[in-house]
């Protein structure tokens, strides 16, 4: 059975071998021939936080060229800018009157974020960030939407949205969707603390795409390691080495047992040397075809059809929510 998928990345920091891993690589493997793939740059929910806009700007651009890089089509996947579609705005704010302050107020990414800033300087859009998200997946009728484990609660808000306004109306406005986690490389940790997750604001623990492929290697000798010598996947006791064999598999194509068995005896400067290959040979390839796609001057040919395609779905279920709860719309 086909389903509708729907993901997106915030355009704020440099992406990064965790962004590659555990988002980007997932949606090559979900796009398909019927337009049933919408892959977009989040860049109005970059507003949630303070942003400089050159660098808004330049990070958008480098998102859609690495989409492009990595091997999502255009032909096969609706490549489009959050702000390009206003379903995306009015929906949220339709939404936001069924979501309850309780539930918004116990979102972890509010709670973790907010308590970084002055109380003044937070920002309303950031407390109604997962509203927003919600308008994002239900707008497409997506039924699988692929995120991190960081994002697994806005989607069940999302599902606990649609199906509270199903109930109210009596009629399937919406369909509930799924989200769905990689089991492998879902959460690439930093190489500096594999304790925490590899982050847009950790610059020695983190393997940007554009890294120089010196810095890269540099980066993966230095990544800390743990006691013992035996390479092994072991989250709990070996957080270091478990971290750099699910890089290696990843990006190989191969499962975490078969890794383990590459490096059977071997020593963790071996095991490391090997990884550091690994990750520059990709590196090398992705900003090869980087560099061509924004030479190509593509790109905004690429998210204007995106964004006529994702209006099309987009401006239909706006209307279809308008109808079922009264909104006068001709």
């Amino acid at each position: 059975m086909e389903h509708i998928i729907l993901s997106g990345i915030k355009p704020t920091g440099q992406l990064h071998l965790g962004s590659y891993i555990g988002a980007i690589s997932n949606f090559i493997k979900y796009q398909k021939e019927d337009d049933k793939t919408f892959i977009f740059i989040a860049d109005l929910h970059a507003l949630t936080l303070p942003i400089d806009p050159k660098e808004l700007y330049e990070n958008t651009r480098d998102l859609v060229a690495f989409y492009l890089a990595a091997g999502l089509d255009p032909e096969k996947v609706a490549i489009f800018l959050q702000s390009q579609v206003p379903a995306h705005s009015e929906l949220g704010i339709i939404l936001n009157n069924y979501a309850y302050m309780g539930e918004m107020s116990r979102m972890t990414q509010f709670k973790d974020k907010s308590a970084k800033l002055n109380e003044k300087s937070i920002g309303l859009g950031l407390f109604t960030y997962p509203v927003l998200m919600a308008a994002d997946i239900l707008l497409y009728n997506a039924e699988i939407v692929p995120v991190g484990e960081d994002q697994k609660q806005h989607v069940e808000l999302c599902r606990d949205l649609a199906i509270r306004i199903n109930n109210r109306y009596k009629q399937e406005i919406f369909v509930v969707p799924t989200p769905v986690i990689a089991k492998t490389g879902a959460r690439i940790m930093s190489l500096s603390d594999p304790t925490k997750k590899m982050s847009k604001s950790d610059p020695k623990g983190d393997i940007f795409l554009k890294d120089d492929l010196k810095i890269a290697r540099k980066k993966i000798m230095s990544a800390v390691t743990d006691l013992g010598s035996e390479v092994k996947y072991d989250k709990e006791n070996k957080p270091g080495i478990s971290n750099l064999l699910t890089i290696y598999s990843c990006l190989k194509g191969i499962t975490i047992e078969e890794a383990e068995k590459e490096f059977v005896n071997q020593r963790y400067g071996e095991f490391k040397k090997a990884v550091a290959d690994v990750v520059c040979a990709f590196l090398e390839d992705i900003q090869s075809k980087y560099t061509k796609v924004i030479e190509s001057g593509i790109i905004d040919k690429v998210l204007h059809d995106g964004a006529l395609k994702a209006s099309k779905i987009a401006d239909e279920t706006v209307e279809r929510v308008k109808k079922a709860i009264g909104l006068y719309s001709f």
